[in-house]
């Protein structure tokens, strides 16, 4: 993985698109599902990984972009 990695958390407004380390968020909207389809292509870009969080703000799924060897080196 080359980029910061794109987080598609609760938000008060609806759900935040965040990188990993920023404190505010690249985009906010009306439902999950938005949120999630612009962190798809952010993380697409970038060749990071997605982690997407429910509304407790635990991680709920997660998928990768880019270089993903299989099976992984060690």
């Amino acid at each position: 993985m080359s980029g910061k990695n794109v987080h598609v958390v609760p938000h008060p407004e609806g759900w935040a698109v965040k990188s990993e380390g920023a404190e505010r968020a690249a985009s906010v909207h009306d439902t999950q599902r938005e949120a999630e389809a612009a962190a798809r292509e952010i993380a697409q870009r970038r060749e990071s990984e997605i982690l997407i969080h429910g509304q407790d703000g635990r991680i709920r799924e997660r998928d990768s972009y880019g270089n993903d060897p299989f099976p992984p080196k060690g």
